[in-house]
This record gives structure tokens, C-alpha cells and sequence, in this order.
């Protein structure tokens, strides 16, 4: 068997020494959160995906919530000091991000941008994101993901 191939996402947890487990698995192309934890086995709940949002601004977002929810664009707005947030275009994503649409990532993009981790993520042990490449997945505490990403716990999730 082949030595595991990092993302930029596995070597800045390294570098941090963060523990981590990474997930591989079959994919030709984008398939959603909720699809993935299927594939991977992931609980549900304990899913989470990357979004990538930019304000009135101009300045660029990082969102990762559950793979079952919606974002709340106002509280979006809010957390970040914004007036208005909106999701950046699919065609945009790699150029601002790095990441392909389906292995965005919150650690590991182009440019350090300002993130938030929905507050429910608190709650569990483990969480499971992106790992920075389509069929690759990461689980890791969600303390941990917001020590690497700087990020900071927010509701920003439809009710």
C-alpha cells in the first residue's frame, strides 16, 4: 500500500500537532456532506461542510456547519460584522479558496480567512470536514479545528 498522500489541511495539523484521523474514500466527482458521511460511515449530526461566503465588503468568509443545515445568511452577516453575506459563486471557489468544490476545506486555503464553526459542533467529541481533497475526510475534536483554523464558535444556522 502507497504512503497516504497529505493536503494542505493534514500538514498544517501536523505542524500543530493536532491529532487528527483521515477518511479516504472512493469519488470521481463533487458529491454532497450528506452523501459523504454516508459513504464514510460519519454520524449525520457530526458532519460538517465548508462555505465560503463574502461580505458587502468584499472580504471573504469561512463557514463550516452541519452538512444537514442551512446557513442563516443574517446571522452569517452579524458574526462576522457585516451588513449582508452572500454565498460566493461555485465558479469562484478555486480561485479564492485553492480547494475544489466537494474538498474545500477549512484549514489549508489560500489566504487565512476569517472562520466560523457553528456553535452545536461544541457538543460533540468529534467532528468530521473536508480533508482538502474530494474523496479524502478528516474527524478531529472541534476545539482543535478552532485552534488550527483560529476560527470561533457562532450560530449561524436556520432554525
Amino acid at each position: 500500500m502507497g504512503k497516504e498522500q497529505k493536503t494542505n489541511a493534514m500538514r498544517i495539523l501536523d505542524s500543530a500537532k493536532i491529532p487528527y484521523k483521515a477518511i479516504q474514500y472512493e469519488c470521481d466527482e463533487f458529491i454532497d456532506g450528506l452523501h459523504t458521511a454516508q459513504i464514510t460511515g460519519a454520524p449525520v449530526e457530526q458532519s460538517f461542510k465548508t462555505l465560503i461566503l463574502q461580505g458587502k465588503t468584499k472580504h471573504y468568509y469561512v463557514f463550516v456547519i452541519p452538512v444537514a443545515d442551512e446557513i442563516d445568511l443574517k446571522a452569517a452577516a452579524k458574526a462576522v460584522g457585516e451588513k449582508s453575506v452572500e454565498m460566493l459563486p461555485v465558479k469562484e471557489i478555486t480561485a479564492v479558496t485553492g480547494y475544489v468544490r466537494g474538498g474545500c476545506s477549512p484549514l489549508g486555503m489560500k489566504k487565512a480567512f476569517p472562520t466560523i464553526l457553528q456553535q452545536d459542533a461544541a457538543s460533540f467529541d468529534t467532528i468530521y470536514i473536508s480533508g482538502g481533497r474530494v474523496g479524502t475526510t478528516i474527524t478531529l475534536a472541534p476545539d482543535d479545528l478552532l485552534r488550527a483554523a483560529r476560527a470561533v464558535y457562532a450560530d449561524v444556522v436556520r432554525k
